[in-house]
């Protein structure tokens, strides 16, 4: 016989404690919202209450992920005490969110806070919203509209016929983009696919706005919120690898010197050294390192992955000398020759002796060329072709063949002028056949990117510490490296101009390239050997090397078909749906084409490339002079066209040993990024960063890699360790 025995427990209000799985309902005694004539009488601050229940709701979204979903009127009281503190009430509408989809909504909301294109399209793909066409411009407009401030009752009117006009000027805009008749544009939805959590907290936004209105308040969000969207982010991206076992993200270790690496990585991690880092590096045309540690941004805690996109500053300048060395190596020019002979119009203002390796030696003249463009005009860098007739017309300073200046900005220009004359081919397609194709670096490497690959671009970020160290050690009298007037003001500066969607897709070849650091060590890896093409890089990875497709294509522009069901059905839908991000996608499991395996020949891949094109030609190397060490050096046959002495040979910097000798060539960037071969040694290494810095972080990771190694240290990189504190040095062309 069953027995059921029951027994009641009376225990006082204060013992009764809500838990994760049960919510505990209690009495409240408080005005109602609408009963205007008490809240007079009781003295209530309207805009205090409102204020506190948009933090309540920015608390629950951003650090609880877990959120009332119907914020109407009825749903809070105001307690009579003097607080006044506002009641929520009804919590039988919520909604959970993942952990990512909470931090894709937050920097979704932080972009919206400081016009921030990058950030948005990015947090648009994290979170599965995505568009039909590339329209950063008006995704930046609508998602301000959405985070915009109440405005009072009294305002409603003028509020609408604003909110009126700017839905004109995007349906124009998408008209014009689309080709799309007026009936067309209306029903055409530039939205392919709409994560359910945004609908709900779209409608919970609506709602306060609506509350905010209704008691005749003035809410900024933007202000309120942003807070509690900064926490969440800055919470997780401050769990540095002494907390966060998975900083060092997980790939195979591929030799005992990758081992020792992650180990410094880990630690300059605990020193905040690092931000974000890939080091790749081959060794006899093998990969002997390929790491990636850290987290995308200062608000992206999402892991660095060995295909991230690093904006490598002058790094860039030693792919666009490559591409001018492999336009000569095909016979479309000469080093010797005029440049006045092959781009029209350039022989004006005392040009017309100044030849390509001038250029690439920066003897030129023209090192100030364009050179406040950054600070007067920064958009005008990115228009191309206004910037070659600005070079064409450019007035020299000085002889050519005088004096060595580096060419900071206008070395770019420059090239890409000479080789788009010279070949008849833009800058980007000479890239693409002359390196990217051949290397199998598809969408890891781009001087201008593509709309569709923001989701993997690391942001970057001014290590302050450092910079005001090496301020304070020259303030102080420490000896340190005499640096250009403005190089610190630009360390500061130009983070933030270069993490621009306007600038990030321009095409400027001294200073804006992005690439992972296995596609840079890959291409240096080649240049070590000559130009021989390495076997192909390692396929074990979630997203092997040159997979992705170089021009990303968005989804069909084809009209969906009608909605059926009531608004309400889809809410419901969208509140049972299981939340469309979560944590395991961090890493991404993409489908993409995979590399061949085989790696006893040494040529690039027959398969299938990545955009679905028929396979092209083997190419076993992409170069075909014997001598193309030396070409790039400046030395041999080839030393009559550089200054005796000189840092620079043809277009790369030149790396010594410490006994003077030559190693061999590379190119650092402005904030650590650098990429280099050793010519003897067949070696080649890569290191990719988002913390601008003045290049001690970097010199200690190479430092590392050729000491395990037996490998002699450039001397770029020597320098930091001879006395004194390494923060005090600068890592600058």
């Amino acid at each position: 016989m069953l027995c059921i025995f029951i027994v009641l427990v009376f225990v006082s209000s204060s013992q009764l404690q809500s838990t994760e799985k049960v919510l505990l309902l209690e009495y409240m005694d408080g005005i109602r919202l609408s009963d205007s004539a008490s809240l007079d009488a009781y003295g209530v601050d309207r805009q205090k209450v409102i204020s506190e229940i948009t933090r309540a709701y920015a608390h629950q979204i951003f650090v609880d992920g877990f959120f009332n979903g119907d914020p109407h009127p009825g749903n809070f009281l105001v307690s009579k005490e003097p607080s006044h503190r506002p009641i929520l009430l009804d919590f039988g509408l919520t909604k959970s969110l993942s952990h990512v989809f909470k931090q894709a909504l937050a920097k979704m909301f932080l972009a919206s806070a400081e016009g921030d294109q990058v950030a948005l399209l990015s947090a648009f793909a994290e979170m599965g919203l995505r568009l039909r066409l590339d329209i950063p411009d008006q995704a930046m407009e609508i998602t301000t509209v959405f985070f915009r401030a109440s405005t009072p009752a009294n305002e409603a009117a003028e509020n609408l016929k604003t909110l009126s006009e700017q839905r004109t000027k995007n349906m124009k805009v998408l008209q014009d983009k689309m080709n799309l008749n007026k009936k067309e544009v209306k029903k055409f939805n530039p939205v392919d696919a709409f994560p359910g959590d945004i609908v709900i907290f779209a409608r919970v936004l609506n709602l306060l706005r609506g509350l905010s209105s209704t008691m005749n308040t003035r809410i900024v969000y933007l202000d309120i919120m942003r807070p509690f969207a900064e926490s969440v982010l800055q919470w997780t991206i401050s769990r540095g690898p002494s907390v966060n076992p998975s900083w060092v993200y997980e790939t195979p270790v591929l030799s005992d010197v990758e081992s020792k690496l992650r180990a410094l990585l880990v630690k300059l991690g605990n020193e905040d050294k690092i931000l974000g880092i890939q080091v790749c590096a081959y060794k006899d045309g093998q990969v002997i390192i390929d790491t990636s540690a850290g987290v995308l941004g200062k608000y992206d805690p999402r892991p660095v992955k060995p295909d991230s996109l690093f904006s490598v500053f002058s790094v860039t300048k030693g792919i666009a000398a490559g591409m001018l060395h492999w336009l000569v190596d095909k016979g479309k020019l000469r080093l010797e020759e005029n440049i006045a002979d092959i781009w029209p119009g350039f022989g004006t203002n005392n040009k017309d002796q100044i030849k390509v390796h001038h250029v690439l030696n920066h003897t030129s003249g023209l090192h100030n060329t364009l050179a406040g463009i950054v600070r007067e005009d920064p958009l005008a860098m990115t228009n191309w072709d206004e910037c070659l007739n600005r070079i064409a017309g450019a007035v020299p300073e000085s002889e050519p063949g005088v004096e060595q200046l580096y060419h900071i900005i206008s070395f770019g220009w420059l090239c890409g002028g000479i080789m788009e004359h010279a070949s008849g081919k833009k800058f980007q397609e000479i890239l693409e056949e002359a390196f990217i194709r051949p290397l199998n670096l598809e969408g890891e490497l781009y001087v201008g990117i593509p709309p569709g690959v923001e989701s993997r671009l690391a942001t970057l970020t001014p290590d302050m510490a450092e910079i005001n160290k090496f301020l304070e050690n020259r303030s102080n009298g420490v000896p340190v490296f005499a640096i250009p007037e403005g190089t610190v003001q630009l360390a500061v500066g130009l983070p933030v101009l270069f993490n621009t969607l306007n600038v990030r897709r321009a095409i400027i070849p001294a200073a804006n390239g992005h690439c992972s650091a296995r596609a840079l060590a890959r291409y240096y890896a080649a240049m070590a050997d000559g130009g021989k093409v390495p076997p192909p890089h390692s396929s074990s990875y979630d997203v092997p090397l040159g997979s992705h497709p170089m021009v990303p294509k968005f989804p069909s522009s084809e009209k969906p078909g009608k909605h059926t069901g009531s608004k309400l059905g889809f809410i419901k839908a969208a509140l049972k749906a299981k939340p469309d991000t979560d944590s395991k996608k961090l890493r991404g499991k993409d489908t993409y084409t995979q590399l061949l395996t085989d790696v006893t020949t040494e040529t690039s891949r027959l398969s299938t490339s990545a955009n679905g094109t028929s396979p092209e030609p083997t190419i076993h190397s992409i170069f075909k002079n014997p001598k193309i060490h030396d070409a790039c050096l400046g030395i041999g046959e080839y030393s009559n066209l550089t200054l005796p002495n000189g840092a620079f040979g043809l277009g790369f910097k030149r790396h010594m040993s410490k006994d003077g000798s030559y190693i061999g060539f590379g190119h650092n960037g402005l904030g650590g990024s650098s990429g280099y071969c050793d010519i003897g040694n067949r070696f080649s290494i890569a290191v990719t960063v988002n913390q601008i810095s003045l290049g001690g972080t970097t010199a200690k990771i190479i430092k590392l890699v050729t000491e395990e190694l037996n490998l002699p240290l450039p001397d770029d990189h020597a320098k930091f360790f001879r006395g004194g504190p390494d923060e005090g040095q600068l890592l600058i062309n």
